[in-house]
């Protein structure tokens, strides 16, 4: 991990500005927020106006800004931290925001952006050649603003580190940490690319998930595909198509993988699968007791596998563990994959249907 060891002024303390604006991802906020100050650093929290009462997109967070960037100087300050949630959004519309964060990039201050907070820097021409991540729904937005993109959970690049989302947090956090000086076995603070580390904990200390959340969100998770799985076995057996039934039972064996995964992580947490997990099959076989023809099976499947990509979606995002956002995002991944090949499916069903018999030749009599 590198090292940084600028000094703020006339102090050794360190100084950093933390950016705020309304929707901001509270976790993105807090976690760095907390680790910083816990670690002994001056954090100064910057918005566009002094007298905003900011709200968090969850409403956890409700905060004053301790000034704004317009009578911010760069160059007082170690570093610059830009949350997510919609709040990037808002702050790449101040002129004078952007121009202070390209002021402290260009002075080689440590610039540190998670989710969305990379739109700022798109907003300021700041990614061009950078090796830099950031949110998946911005992904080809930094491309095209001329990054070198990586899907983990931690780049950087120089001055510049950047993160996806919430489940980041705890490295992320210990990654700037680490730049300004405060690493190693005297921080207690794990190597950042210690991926067995318990992150979590650390994340929960600074103001991030707790256990019992991120076991109700394991549960959550688990209900589903336990009632995917019991759902997918009904429709496969009225299914009368092949091609329908194979697809069918490769996702089944999909959800298992999902599940033997999930009920590995909560036995690694201390914990088992609550009951409403475990009765989530009892639900999908009442649910499914009267689908009738393989046309309505079929739109079944596809109808409970988009609720299952809405489902996972969410759950992606509220979490500030990394292992347990990992589970989540390859089980999305997953849906989404199966999600092409069913529509791919049902496309070519209808579209069969749709098509005019051939004629047959016969001999005239």
């Amino acid at each position: 991990m590198a090292s940084n060891t600028h000094d703020s002024g006339n102090s050794g303390k360190k100084k950093v500005a933390i950016l705020i604006e309304n929707d901001v991802e509270d976790s993105e906020f807090q976690v760095p927020y907390n680790g910083l100050k816990q670690a002994g650093i001056e954090v100064v929290v910057l918005g566009a106006r002094t007298d905003e009462d900011y709200k968090g997109k969850h409403g956890k967070l409700s905060r004053k800004a301790d000034g704004t960037t317009a009578e911010a100087i760069a160059s007082e300050f170690d570093a610059v931290v830009i949350p997510g949630g919609a709040a990037p959004d808002k702050m790449r519309q101040n002129p004078i925001t952007v121009s202070f964060v390209q002021e402290a990039m260009q002075q080689g201050k440590l610039v540190a952006a998670v989710c969305h907070g990379p739109q700022v820097l798109i907003e300021g021409d700041l990614l061009k050649g950078k090796q830099a991540t950031g949110f998946t729904a911005i992904r080809k937005d930094m491309i095209n603003a001329g990054a070198n993109y990586l899907d983990a959970p931690l780049a950087i690049d120089g001055n510049l580190i950047t993160s996806r989302q919430p489940g980041d947090l705890p490295i992320f956090t210990t990654a700037i940490l680490g730049y300004l000086g405060y690493s190693g076995k005297d921080a207690a603070l794990p190597d950042v690319k210690d991926t067995k580390a318990e992150w979590w904990k650390l994340a929960d200390a600074w103001g991030g998930s707790s256990k019992d959340e991120i076991v109700k969100g394991l549960n959550t998770a688990l209900a589903g595909e336990r009632y995917s799985q019991e759902a997918l076995e009904q429709y496969a057996q009225k299914e009368s198509d092949q091609e329908a039934r194979s697809l069918f039972e490769e996702m089944i064996a999909n959800k298992k993988r999902h599940i033997q995964v999930l009920e590995a992580r909560l036995n690694e947490l201390g914990e088992k699968p609550s009951l409403s997990a475990n009765i989530a099959n009892q639900y999908a076989k009442l649910k499914t007791a009267f689908t009738g023809n393989d046309d309505i099976q079929l739109r079944s499947a596809l109808g409970d596998l988009q609720t299952g990509i809405g489902d996972i979606s969410k759950l992606i995002t509220a979490y500030t563990d990394p292992i347990t956002t990992a589970i989540f995002t390859q089980i999305y991944k997953d849906l989404l994959q199966f999600e092409q090949r069913l529509v791919e499916l049902y496309r070519r069903r209808i579209g069969d249907r749709g098509k005019p018999a051939t004629p047959t030749t016969g001999t005239a009599v």
